[in-house]
């Protein structure tokens, strides 16, 4: 069990993290652009959140592969995957075709993004249950 939590947290650690930097490295007003795309906030909340979360995932991403709070950090990286998942599933089921932003411009919401970010989200609460005290 040590073995698959130590493999889970470096997977979603690094999927954090490389999300993050593809973000990062780009300027924070295309990330916008596709938060904005959602149709979901209002024009200061996708500022806000398109150059304040990339910060946020590499620290969740940083935190996740250290291991520190696991159980903890697991439900937050969670709950963000799953916040994440319903918006694509939105739009997907609007028939919006936009980019899900996931990993910077150029990936379009699909079959395939909702079935990876849902096995993220499997990811999160595997680490989550299994990071008990009395499990890990």
């Amino acid at each position: 069990m040590k073995i698959a939590l130590l493999a889970g947290r470096i997977i979603l650690g690094a999927v954090f993290l490389y999300a993050a930097y593809v973000k990062l490295h780009a300027p924070w007003y295309i990330f916008a652009a596709s938060i904005d795309s959602y149709q979901m906030l209002p024009p200061w909340a996708v500022q806000l959140l398109a150059r304040t979360l990339p910060w946020f995932e590499l620290v969740l991403g940083l935190v996740m592969i250290a291991g520190y709070k696991l159980r903890w950090v697991a439900l937050v990286s969670g709950l963000i995957l799953l916040a994440f998942w319903v918006s694509m599933f939105r739009a997907f089921a609007k028939g919006l075709g936009i980019d899900c932003g996931c990993f910077g411009p150029g990936e379009q919401v699909s079959n395939l993004t909702l079935l990876r970010d849902g096995a993220l989200v499997a990811l999160a609460l595997f680490l989550f249950w299994f990071s008990r005290p009395k499990l890990a």
